[in-house]
């Protein structure tokens, strides 16, 4: 009997306490493991979802009414009565100023702390989403990519460039003239070689001239 008390009493009557503590291992294992900056930002806000429901499940109270008081807990409900001439005039009058509860009256107030933190949590949670997206797509824009891996190569490479002293740069731009004006040199040799190639010397004789003489050489 004891043991099936107590896995009651955890499971089944604070079930809602185990739902939240799921969500937030769903959203703190979404945002450690997953290398998407949109899925990150997915379960970030399961995360908070998790935690705004915990606070708001702390201060829900069976049967509890609204912080303000009651009517008859009101120091400003009614005016002072004389009940009898005999009594004491102060012991008649009601206090208007503010009146201290008992324990058991206050318990059937509910307590307001954890709901107005949550509506600040609420805000600041929707501010913080909005920020982050519009942060992802300006990293979308610049990289064309929203993988952290992809994002950290990229960044890599840019701070090598950045790193780079200016006369270290110098000499890179140099090599790189002087690589293209070779390469150029090359292929200006390589179109002008077959040209010469075809143009025949003038002193090469031409074979109709060779047999006009030996045709006169034969008449004589």
């Amino acid at each position: 009997m004891g043991e099936a008390s107590i896995v009651s009493e955890l499971f089944l009557e604070r079930l809602n306490y185990c739902i939240y503590v799921i969500l937030l291992m769903i959203g703190l294992w979404a945002m450690l493991a997953k290398r998407n900056l949109i899925k990150k930002l997915i379960g970030m806000s399961i995360f908070q979802t998790a935690i705004i429901l915990f606070y708001v499940s702390i201060a829900v109270k069976e049967e509890a009414t609204i912080p303000i008081y009651l009517p008859e807990h009101d120091p400003h409900a009614g005016h002072s009565q004389a009940e009898d001439d005999q009594n004491v005039s102060i012991s008649t009058e009601h206090s208007h100023g503010p009146v201290v509860l008992e324990a058991g009256t206050i318990k059937g107030y509910a307590n307001p702390l954890p709901h107005v933190l949550m509506l600040t949590a609420i805000v600041v949670g929707v501010a913080t989403l909005g920020l982050a997206l519009a942060l992802s797509q300006r990293i979308y824009q610049g990289y064309n990519t929203i993988e952290e891996d992809e994002l950290l190569l990229k960044l890599d490479r840019v701070d090598e460039r950045a790193s780079l002293s200016p006369v270290e740069t110098q000499k890179k731009n140099t090599k790189r003239k002087k690589r293209s004006g070779q390469t150029k040199a090359k292929t200006s040799s390589d179109a002008v070689a077959p040209k010469n190639k075809s143009v025949k010397n003038p002193k090469d004789k031409s074979p109709t001239k060779s047999v006009n003489k030996k045709a006169s050489k034969n008449k004589e």
